[in-house]
């Protein structure tokens, strides 16, 4: 006997329907965990709050040759990566803890400190989350995944959609930012996850327990979403901020300027290693709950049969999601054709800066009506205000602490103290010094500010060591969009933790890996292509 609609509604819920709930940040009782995974949550969490303010102390008086705002701020910033790590208040909850601690320390006025909050990266967020909702509530997501789903071989077995979705992702994030590559393609991630949900909620036995927001195909599948983003932004110099500030400073230190070609070129093997090792990790740590669809195809044909044409709100949300991609790709396409340093894409770029146009679209779902007479409109503000508004305030606090870094000196005296007391007399000890302390910096901060206090850090160094700047610098560069651990690392982090289906342990632990991997790639590729290229002589 199957299963009524009922009893199953009772057990589980549906992944579009949590995702629509905004219950990203859920407590233990909120949970469904088995008993080894609760008492691991719960000893986790509870060294969080013994450890958190312990460390913040030990650090604030623990003699240095830091300033002391600098002392000030690692001391904050070590006891939030605990706060972040560990849980005992939810994530979003422990940044804010870290701000209003720098300004009780008097670190800097509170004016000076929340102002990097109205970054445009803020309302990228916001916008794109808005969007989502309304391709989540409409069914417009859902209508994509199965499009892809439906493409010859991807639906028979959980890694080709995994590799089928990553490779969009790459080729998009190429040419548009990584932040809306992945705003963009979130909700057709979702749409995937909650069809392969249905079939393993179907496969599991009475009884047992399911949460459609722990499943490790979930995990790999967003994972590969925000990972994928780095590893294709890297293709061009315009895919990804950190690349035009990395190739601006090596042009003006080394005179040698990098072309588009060139740098496509040079990066090319590497991001294809990269997406390989990407792929493989993913799936190794997070191994699907099945592997074969077996009766995906069929049952594929059948709900797309069954979604029928699109519906007003469907085609209205689609207009308002095609105005912000085409809005968001321009910048990327006057780059193409005038060039990146030319002032058609200076101009383009400045006026369709990526926070505005996400909000743009966003406001276009409330102008776009379904029922005119009623005044009904494809979205309403209950619907939307129910974005997850946790990670909005999370990113905004990590661009806080990632200004800080910089503006207080902090990032420069620990990268220049670390390079004078190890030494560097060769090549190979500063590239690998480059790319590690990149990675290190954009665990806490953006790939954008990892670059921009990086690069300026280890161009001097390899000066003053007699080393040719060029190859370090460009691998410090390509490092810096390597922050996989947390979800401050990158704005596309934030964005698919805020999903709701990626633990944070997980994203760590997957991200530990991925980031080790990424350096250990980057080490040896780069300066190979380099010399293939003839770039650096």
């Amino acid at each position: 006997m199957g299963r009524s609609d009922d009893a199953e509604g009772g057990r589980t819920q549906s992944v579009t329907s949590a995702l629509l709930s905004g219950s990203t940040y859920r407590g233990l009782a909120e949970q469904k965990l088995t008993p080894a995974e609760e008492r691991f949550e719960r000893a986790r969490r509870t060294v969080g709050f013994v450890l958190a303010p312990l460390v913040t102390i030990v650090f604030l008086f623990v003699p240095t040759a830091l300033d002391s705002s600098q002392q000030q701020l690692a001391a904050v910033l070590l006891g939030v990566v605990v706060l972040w790590v560990c849980e005992p208040v939810p994530i979003p909850v422990g940044g804010l803890i870290g701000v209003a601690t720098i300004v009780i320390l008097g670190v800097l006025p509170a004016d000076d400190v929340l102002a990097p909050f109205g970054s445009s990266t803020v309302f990228v967020f916001i916008g794109a989350f808005i969007l989502a909702q309304a391709m989540l509530r409409h069914g417009l997501a859902r209508r994509f995944a199965f499009r892809i789903l439906s493409l010859p071989g991807v639906g028979k077995s959980t890694w080709r959609v995994i590799v089928a979705l990553g490779v969009v992702t790459c080729v998009l994030s190429a040419f548009i930012s990584n932040t809306a590559t992945v705003a963009m393609l979130l909700p057709t991630a979702v749409g995937l996850l909650s069809v392969i949900a249905e079939l393993i909620r179907g496969q599991t036995p009475e009884g047992q327990r399911f949460d459609p927001l722990r499943l490790r195909v979930g995990i790999a599948l967003m994972l590969v979403l925000a990972y994928g983003a780095s590893v294709g932004g890297l293709l061009t110099p315009i895919g990804s901020p950190p690349n035009l500030i990395g190739r601006e400073l090596i042009e003006e230190a080394t005179g040698e300027r990098i072309s588009f070609l060139q740098w496509t070129i040079t990066a090319l093997p590497a991001c294809a290693v990269m997406f390989a090792v990407l792929v493989t990790v993913l799936i190794l740590l997070n191994r699907p709950e099945i592997k074969r669809l077996t009766g995906v195809e069929e049952y594929v044909a059948s709900e797309r049969a069954k979604l029928g044409k699109l519906s007003r709100a469907e085609w209205n949300t689609l207009i308002a999601f095609l105005v912000t991609v085409v809005l968001w790709v321009a910048p990327g396409i006057v780059a193409l054709v005038a060039g990146g340093d030319s002032a058609a894409y200076e101009t383009i770029s400045n006026r369709l800066d990526e926070g505005i146009v996400a909000v743009v679209g966003a406001a276009l779902l409330f102008l776009l009506p379904v029922n005119w007479p009623e005044r009904r409109f494809t979205l309403t503000w209950t619907e939307a205000a129910r974005i997850d508004w946790g990670t909005v305030l999370l990113f905004g606090t990590g661009i806080i602490f990632g200004t800080l870094l910089r503006d207080t000196g902090l990032a420069e005296r620990v990268g220049t103290g670390l390079a004078n007391g190890l030494g560097f007399t060769s090549s190979v000890s500063l590239v690998i010094f480059a790319v590690l302390m990149a990675i290190v910096v954009s665990e806490t901060t953006s790939n954008t500010a990892s670059a921009a206090v990086v690069v300026p850090i280890i161009i001097p160094i390899a000066e003053a060591a007699g080393v040719n700047p060029f190859i370090p610098a460009l691998a410090a560069t390509f490092a810096a969009s390597f922050g996989f651990m947390l979800p401050v690392s990158t704005p596309q982090n934030a964005i698919v933790y805020g999903s709701g289906a990626v633990p944070i342990t997980k994203m760590i632990r997957s991200g530990f890996v991925f980031d080790i991997a990424g350096a250990i790639l980057i080490m040896l590729l780069i300066p190979l292509m380099i010399a293939a290229v003839g770039l650096g002589g």
